[in-house]
């Protein structure tokens, strides 16, 4: 076969004119082909070069070598040289020869067009005649033969994975712009390309397009052109790509993994694996699996992101693969790789590195000896440094995530071994696999990988004898780490540890410490107990009351904090580790003592195996206890079922008493009732010892008037804690003990006194609840049928305005105005009880104005006259002017209205009883007006 060819330089006139003109065509070339040749085969010399080049100058003119693609389809291969001045001696001619190769054909035995570079073929003049010779193939120069690439790859090692990464894109159509290499030499331009056409795939390398020289870079329509340093510059032109090989090196690392395992392949000077990957896998530009594959298997070290990617193709290929390229393959994943991670640089000359089958030695202690706890995953292992440092696996997590130089692909790798050991685990001879399973574990260790799913066969004895050896120190600080969650990479470690039978028994304690306050958000309870957050400084009670919580417990309701089931592992490792279990019990033992309620509502039905029997009595009343039910049902039963739940007396272990009280009342005090029967069922003594005796008088303080049990209470709780009462609960609890005084043979004289000088010793503000159910007792009983003298007479000198408010209250009340309209005498009584002692203090007599004119005078104005003689009866019976006072006090018309103002003289508030506002026992004027 013989190709057509073109000669074009600057010719004497002749039939086709003179000047730059095709000097020779081959017969057959269409004449579009010529128009479109005529632009690509121009030379311009370089401005840097003599001007009038004698002849051994010109041999350092740059050589024009390029394939373009023309508009039909074919290609066109030209040389273009400078050859000085013309015919005419006019200097700036060259001469092109080129060969048109139609659309579809291609050079002799499949040769890349590269590789026409410098063939004898070329001519540098016209044929005599005009007429070409017949060429029916280009012998290759030598000039780009293996060795030679191979060593200028070595000179350009920190410049390839840039130039690959961007012929990568240029050839997989995502980034269509050209890339312009800049030398000094054009023939080191054709190597560059010499180099991109082995590593692509062999039909792109058909249609790669190039030059390697031009003057004006921004005119080339090639995929790569060559240029020189005094070309003009297209730095700034987005449309290119520029690798300035003059120029020093930016150092920036390239996160193409193809690229880089292409660079490391040239490099450690293997460019027939380029070729044999391809004629196995065909196209190894899509997946650099197939490449990183066979570097590693040949022993050339890669970044982690290449072996990464070769773990993954193995992973999906393992059993198409040849025996020896797996085993080699598994004998390099398994090597810890070089730290500095330099070109050509084998993990294998690394004292004590390797393990596996292949590659010397066998894969038990003998390979694994020496070794440190950093022997496997080690401290920074596979971080290469220089060029590709620092990079993500292709398509991986890298240093977008912060994760600094080679996290991302380390964990990359990490997860990829992982995956190829549990492929491969069971179905290839355990000594083969062994190794990988080895670093697997020890990445997993070292918190570089997941943990792998293998068991006792995975590992040869020796293998697991130097791993158990190598790690039980980090296994060890694994399980006793104080970061990440508790119940995730701890158990983890805790199966590795099983797996390789290291003893880490002494450190499971602080792991079950770790775990408990996992599992019962401990820090989120203890944060309840900080000042102003504990839900028990105030306790709310009916009506809108709160006394402060003396006992100072921090006590915490489950809302917000819903039970959620026990993690799988966790269940496992607790079945397989009796010490352990019998750890994170006890850690969760003393939480529940400490937080019950936080603890039952975050392990209440959560599955934990708490089984009914000795020990942990406080987190079975959490986990076992029905501590649910309604505010009105039946706390005190829940109470005794949850404290048997324990399993043991209060008496016996006091501390449990206190945990079933704070399951049954979690937020709120027992009523007056149940705390006088937790008293009396269980004794002083139990309380005494469990540090719920606080509690308890928390609960008689903050009880509601409406609650009768609590005066009994605290006569209880004065009894039976005589001398441990603080001095700020007892004034309150005598006055509540009083309150029950009232009314019998023990309430003694001087009543009003007496509250007022317990209320005045308190130490501390007496909670309201109890003054008031103090001074309404106190109230009640001055407005009975028997009231010693001067009692009334110490509460109207008092001028106490609380006292006085709920004397007024009590009298405005319903049963006050029922008696009023039912018994003659109790309404004597109280007419002079409220017509005494005028003027004394102005408090008192605007109270009893108001009582005189709101309660006693419409109850009066409506009796029959029967009881209205009843009433001046007892009045006249009990002398002293009562009844004058009377009847002059209930005259009617202006007399009447004089009287009661007399009655309240000194007052010097008017009718200051018209201001008050009606009570619920007031009565009203009858319908028809004033009845007398």
């Amino acid at each position: 076969m013989s190709f057509s060819q073109l000669h074009y330089t600057s010719a004497p006139p002749g039939p086709d004119g003179s000047g730059f003109r095709f000097t020779a065509v081959s017969s057959g070339v269409p004449a579009p082909v010529l128009r479109e040749a005529e632009q690509l085969i121009g030379y311009e010399p370089p401005r840097d070069l003599p001007d009038r080049p004698d002849t051994e100058q010109l041999k350092s003119f740059p050589k024009a070598f390029s394939c373009s693609e023309l508009s039909d389809g074919g290609r066109l291969l030209c040389r273009s040289v400078y050859i000085g001045a013309d015919y005419s001696g006019r200097w700036g001619n060259f001469h092109a020869h080129a060969v048109h190769l139609p659309a579809g054909t291609r050079l002799p035995e499949g040769a890349l067009p590269i590789t026409a570079w410098e063939s004898s073929r070329w001519a540098e003049t016209t044929p005599p005649g005009g007429r070409p010779e017949p060429v029916g193939r280009f012998e290759p120069s030598g000039l780009l033969r293996r060795d030679a690439l191979v060593a200028f790859a070595r000179s350009r090692a920190d410049r390839l994975a840039a130039f690959f990464a961007d012929l990568h894109t240029l050839a997989d159509g995502s980034d269509a712009r050209q890339i312009v290499v800049v030398e000094r030499d054009s023939a080191d331009v054709a190597r560059w390309i010499a180099l991109a056409c082995a590593v692509l795939p062999r039909e792109q390398a058909h249609l790669l397009t190039f030059t390697t020289y031009t003057r004006r870079p921004q005119q080339a329509r090639q995929q790569i052109v060559g240029a020189l340093p005094s070309s003009e510059p297209v730095g700034h032109d987005h449309r290119f790509r520029v690798h300035d090989c003059t120029g020093r090196v930016t150092g920036e690392p390239v996160p193409d993994t193809w690229a880089d395992v292409c660079a490391r392949i040239w490099t450690a000077g293997r460019p027939e694996l380029f070729r044999e990957t391809a004629r196995q896998v065909g196209d190894t530009s899509r997946d650099p699996g197939p490449l990183a594959t066979s570097a590693l298997s040949e022993g050339i070290p890669l970044r982690p992101d290449g072996r990464a990617a070769a773990a993954r193709w193995a992973t999906e290929h393992a059993f198409r693969m040849p025996g020896p390229t797996l085993v080699a393959l598994l004998a390099q994943l398994a090597r810890e790789p070089g730290e500095d991670g330099g070109w050509g640089a084998g993990a294998e000359q690394r004292s004590g590195a390797g393990g596996g089958a292949a590659g010397g030695g066998g894969p038990d202690a003998g390979r694994l000896s020496g070794r440190g706890a950093g022997g496997y995953a080690g401290r920074g292992a596979g971080e290469p440094v220089g060029r590709g440092a620092g990079e993500h696996a292709h398509g991986g997590a890298g240093e977008a995530h912060g994760e600094g130089p080679g996290r991302g692909a380390r964990d990359d790798e990490a997860v990829a071994l992982a995956a190829l050991s549990a492929r491969l685990d069971g179905k290839v001879p355990t000594a083969v696999s062994a190794p990988l399973a080895a670093r697997v574990l020890a990445l997993a260790v070292y918190g570089r990988g997941p943990v792998p799913a293998l068991g006792v066969a995975s590992l040869t004895p020796g293998v697991r004898a130097a791993l158990a050896r190598d790690l039980a120190p980090a296994l060890r600080d694994g399980i006793a780490g104080t970061t990440g969650p508790a119940t995730g990479r701890p158990l983890e470690l805790l199966h590795i540890a099983d797996l390789l039978d290291v003893d880490c028994t002494d450190v499971l304690p602080v792991c079950a410490g770790r775990i408990a306050q996992e599992l019962v958000d401990a820090r989120a309870a203890e944060k309840d107990d900080e000042p102003g957050t504990s839900g028990d400084e105030t306790r709310g009670r009916p009506g809108g009351d709160q006394a402060p919580d003396p006992a100072g417990e921090g006590r915490h309701a489950p809302a917000g904090h819903p039970a959620s089931p026990c993690p799988p592992a966790l269940l496992d490792a607790l079945h397989t580790h009796p010490a352990l279990r019998a750890a994170l019990f006890g850690a969760l033992d003393a939480l529940a003592a400490a937080h019950p309620p936080a603890v039952a509502a975050r392990l209440a039905g959560s599955g934990l195996p708490v089984a009914p029997g000795p020990g942990f009595p406080h987190l079975r009343m959490c986990v076992l206890g029905d501590t649910a039910g309604p505010p009105d049902g039946d706390r005190l039963g829940r109470f005794h079922a949850v404290l048997r739940t324990a399993g043991v007396s209060p008496h016996a272990e006091p501390a449990v008493l206190r945990t079933a009280f704070h399951l049954v009342w979690p937020d709120d005090l027992p009523t007056g009732e149940e705390a006088s029967l937790l008293l009396n069922q269980l004794g002083s003594d139990a309380h005494r010892h469990a540090g719920t005796r606080d509690l308890l008088v928390a609960a008689a303080l903050a009880a509601p008037a409406a609650d009768a049990a609590t005066p009994l209470l605290a006569a209880d709780l004065l009894r039976c804690f005589t001398t441990e009462l603080a001095p700020a609960h007892r004034p309150p609890l005598l006055l509540l003990e009083f309150t029950a005084l009232l009314g019998t043979g023990g309430e003694g004289e001087n009543w009003v006194e007496r509250v007022r000088a317990l209320r005045d010793s308190a130490i501390e503000p007496v909670p309201a609840q109890v003054t008031r159910r103090v001074y309404d007792a106190l109230a009640r009983r001055l407005l009975t049928a028997s009231v010693p003298p001067g009692e009334l007479y110490a509460l109207a000198r008092s001028d106490d305005a609380d006292m006085l408010a709920a004397y007024l209250r009590v009298a405005r009340g319903i049963e006050v105005a029922d008696r009023l309209r039912v018994s003659p005498s109790y309404l004597a009584a109280r007419f002079c009880d409220w017509s005494a002692y005028p003027g004394t203090h102005p408090r008192w007599e605007a109270t009893r104005t108001t009582l005189l004119a709101k309660v006693l005078r419409p109850v009066v104005r409506a009796l029959p006259h029967k009881e209205q003689a009843a009433v001046e009866e007892a009045l006249r019976r009990t002398g002293g002017g009562r009844l004058d006072a009377y009847r002059a006090w209930n005259r009617p018309g202006a007399l009447g209205r004089l009287a009661g103002r007399l009655a309240g003289r000194g007052s010097g508030r008017g009718r200051h009883e018209d201001r008050q506002p009606p009570g619920p026992g007031d009565a009203g004027p009858p319908a028809g007006g004033d009845v007398r």
